[in-house]
């Protein structure tokens, strides 16, 4: 069973289990509100359906998802309302108060995957960036091909993480390398640090992911939910869910630095794809090393 309501997801029932994917491949299933929106109320509608056992997410195209729509508004309003364009009652991005009510807005789409009672799998080829990581880690597991590529560059101009689990699980060192830096790690290095369950090769992605999904679905749904949901109340008393309110309120201090303010004016000036070459530009391949020492060459790209 499928449901064509939705224009940015695909979303799919059978077997037991529900598939989201992603369907903006084109844009490299860059997160619109409109899409957070659709996710919502696909996970929603899983988690209702007594026929499904647990959720897979997954994108279509070439990567799982390489971050938030930057120039269509994925937590905030888009550049040109930010500037104040149009007058009417509606919030635009003037104020911090702005800034925090939208963030807070996108995040309770987001945070669905936490919240939901069926667990959900995140199934991750390609880039999982920025806003990516921000969906992949909320869901209850992490598949992903030994070749994808996790990090957030955003980090390096723009702003703070609007939601952060990494440090329940990675904890503050890895946390700390990755975020102060906006460096990447591969699938494979992911698994290494507990970024994520398991990698493997790009071939046999899907078929992990389903075989998962198999034996979970042998199991009652309330019992999965009963199972998950100690999990993550375990997670709550440790601070999980304060944490990412608190994060969307840190995100607002992120966009009101020196470097946000650079980066908006370079947007205005040379526009988005240029500014992210120039931004990205500086820090050569853009990995981090899980093994071994960071010896790079002069143009900033790791020597193996």
């Amino acid at each position: 069973m499928s449901d064509s309501s939705f224009t940015s997801i695909i979303y799919e029932v059978g077997d037991g289990r529900a598939r989201i994917t992603l369907n903006r491949p084109d844009k490299l299933n860059a997160l619109s509100l409109e899409l957070q929106a659709e996710l919502h109320e696909a996970l929603w509608e899983a988690d209702n359906n007594q026929d499904v056992h647990c959720v897979i997410i997954r994108g279509a195209g070439r990567a799982f998802s390489a971050g938030y729509d930057l120039a269509g508004g994925g937590n905030r309003v888009p550049v040109s309302r930010i500037e104040g364009e149009g007058g009417n009652n509606y919030r635009g991005g003037r104020s911090l108060d702005d800034d925090a009510w939208h963030l807070e807005r996108a995040q309770r789409f987001r945070m669905a995957l936490f919240d939901m009672h069926k667990p959900v799998i995140a199934q991750v080829h390609g880039y999982c960036l920025a806003g990516g990581t921000d969906i992949a880690m909320l869901c209850d597991m992490v598949i992903a091909a030994e070749d994808a590529t996790f990090g957030f560059p955003p980090a390096r101009d723009l702003g703070a993480l609007p939601t952060n689990m990494w440090l329940y699980n990675v904890g503050p060192q890895w946390s700390k390398r990755l975020l102060l830096t906006g460096d990447t790690v591969t699938g494979a290095e992911a698994q290494q640090i507990g970024l994520i369950l398991k990698a493997v090769p790009a071939d046999l992605l899907e078929e992990e992911v389903e075989g998962l999904a198999n034996r979970m679905a042998l199991i009652d749904p309330d019992l999965l939910s009963a199972n998950k949901r100690i999990i993550n109340l375990g997670l709550e008393l440790m601070g999980a869910k304060t944490l990412q309110r608190l994060a969307a309120e840190n995100d607002v201090r992120g966009h009101n630095t020196r470097a946000a303010a650079g980066y908006m004016q370079s947007v205005r000036e040379v526009g988005l794809k240029e500014t992210l070459k120039r931004r990205d530009a500086k820090f050569g391949d853009g990995r981090a090393r899980v093994n071994g020492p960071e010896i790079r060459d002069d143009q900033g790209k790791l020597i193996d």
